[in-house]
């Protein structure tokens, strides 16, 4: 695909958190309409061609959509093309990619891709009914921390990594989430905090984990020699990758990294024609506060094994060397699972256009080099991950 072709030219986001007053269709709407106040030159509806909806699973959530049809009922745009996108963690990474395709290709000039979830409107009981889903013996019981905690525990065993640096990606992402307007949670905690909230699997405890969240996120994206009708600050689509893994915990090679996302992201690398060093800013996807910590390492930023002490340095803070989820990341700010792609890109969208002072000037991160990185992993044993780089240069 190479630099330059996609441009994203509009962004918005509602607050995350336990929407019980909201419908899905208002929460999708709300979106929407930020987002299209977001275009600094404005844009009219009729401007949009294609859209793509990414939401993962919402008939567990209490809602039920009939693909696409959700997404442009709701908001008055039925007539264009509208595709559903489900690919678990990733989906709203995935809807964006395939967003950034369908303009690339040259079919669209302008497109819409939004994400939605709906997770508090079913009980935790109903989540947790997922354990009891797939194959009757290599998949029984399995859950999302069951699948992450092995890889915490094999961590520690291998590198040394810690249950305090862990907290310190919590006690990180938590003071970041109080700068964040959208942010589910609001609060700041210690690695003590973290050390004594309740366990949850070894060796996870409570706050290690993202809570359930409501939210909806979506972005413009358009040609990028037509991105000056809409704005002097586009932000272009530099490269992505997608890599896949195999489902069972039983047939991986390493419990040590996300295969998946070693290969997205040297895809995500060869396209931009960027390396690690190039990045100034990240959004991952720190599900669990080791998910972070196995992130960083996988997608180049320190060697293998490193990632704890590199927490524990401070240089993922805002102010450090690489700020890593200055949103608060999934922790604070939420994982409803089809949104939460496409609310990393909102950050980082704004973080390259340096809008995020308006909200609060403490979240903005230094620019050197004007580019993001964007990161999801997920899905049956961790098994795909799509990684997105964003750049302000020309």
């Amino acid at each position: 695909m190479g630099w330059n072709r996609v441009a994203v030219v509009g962004a918005g986001i509602i607050k995350f958190g336990e929407l019980f007053e909201k419908s899905a269709e208002e929460m999708i709407e709300d979106a929407y309409l930020t987002c299209l106040k977001g275009v600094d030159k404005g844009i009219q509806p009729k401007e949009i061609e294609a859209a793509w909806l990414g939401t993962c699973r919402p008939g567990l959530h209490g809602y039920q959509t009939v693909g696409g049809v959700s997404l442009v009922g709701a908001i008055g745009l039925a007539g264009i093309p509208c595709t559903h996108v489900e690919n678990g963690c990733p989906t709203g990474s995935d809807a964006f990619r395939n967003a950034a395709l369908g303009v690339a290709s040259g079919v669209y000039d302008v497109a819409l891709c939004l994400g939605y979830e709906k997770m508090r409107d079913n009980t935790t009981q109903g989540l947790l009914g997922l354990a009891a889903q797939g194959h009757p013996v290599l998949q029984r019981g399995e859950t999302a921390m069951t699948m992450f905690a092995p890889q915490a525990v094999r961590h520690m065993h291998e590198f040394g990594t810690t249950k305090e640096q862990m907290a310190m990606v919590a006690v990180k992402n938590h003071y970041n989430g109080t700068l964040d307007p959208y942010s589910h949670y609001q609060n700041l905690v210690t690695v003590e905090d973290v050390l004594k909230s309740p366990p949850v699997c070894y060796p996870l405890n409570l706050l290690d984990c993202c809570p359930q969240t409501d939210g909806a996120a979506a972005v413009i994206l358009c040609k990028s020699d037509i991105a000056h009708r809409y704005t002097d600050k586009p932000v272009y689509v530099a490269g992505f990758g997608m890599g896949t893994d195999v489902p069972y915990v039983h047939e991986k090679e390493k419990l040590t990294e996300f295969v998946a996302t070693v290969r997205a992201v040297k895809q995500a690398y060869s396209m931009s024609g960027l390396t690690p060093s190039d990045i100034d800013v990240v959004e991952c996807h720190d599900c669990f506060t080791i998910t972070e910590i196995l992130n960083i390492e996988d997608l180049g930023f320190c060697e293998k094994g490193e990632g704890g002490r590199m927490v524990e340095r401070g240089e993922t803070r805002i102010g450090g060397r690489l700020p890593v989820n200055p949103s608060g990341g999934l922790l604070t700010k939420g994982h409803p699972l089809g949104a939460s792609g496409i609310a990393q890109m909102v950050e980082l969208y704004w973080q390259l256009r340096e809008d995020v002072p308006s909200q609060d000037p403490r979240r903005q991160v230094e620019l050197r080099k004007g580019n993001a990185l964007q990161h999801n992993v997920g899905g049956r044993g961790i098994s795909n991950s799509v990684v997105t780089i964003l750049s302000r240069n020309k």
